[in-house]
């Protein structure tokens, strides 16, 4: 279990290694998440260690709300006052999801973007052809 724990801190310094020096404006935690998964990729599967410590906190998770909580009942006031304006906020990011996921559906994921050719500032959509 203690490999375990330690794998999972290694990965979270490094990205907060690579966070400070190189890509300042991506967290660590996430960087080095990123950087485990790569990892476990490359080595094609997750050792009992690391599935005993994600196992372990997996089972905790709920405690990790507790503090959200609290702050939503701290700035309950702050939150009331706001509230137009945090609707408004989260209708128009759910309205930019949908173009984001329709974009996906109309040309593709961003890697076969790379593949498109370009007209302009646009990208020309991709027509399916079926061989019969």
């Amino acid at each position: 279990m203690i490999s375990g724990l330690v794998q999972i801190l290694l990965f979270q310094g490094i990205g907060e290694l690579v966070s400070k020096f190189l890509l300042p404006t991506l967290p660590g935690p996430v960087i080095g998440l990123v950087l485990l998964v790569l990892w476990l990729v490359f080595q094609k599967g997750i050792n009992t260690e690391l599935a005993l410590v994600a196992d372990t906190f997996s089972q905790y998770l709920g405690l990790l709300f507790v503090p959200a909580a609290v702050g939503v009942v701290l700035f309950l006031p702050e939150l009331k006052a706001n509230a137009l304006a945090g609707l408004l906020e989260v209708l128009i990011s759910i309205n930019k999801i949908k173009q984001i996921k329709f974009n996906f559906v109309k040309y593709g994921s961003p890697v076969s973007w790379l593949c498109l050719p370009v007209q302009g500032n646009r990208l020309i959509p991709r027509t399916i052809v079926s061989v019969q």
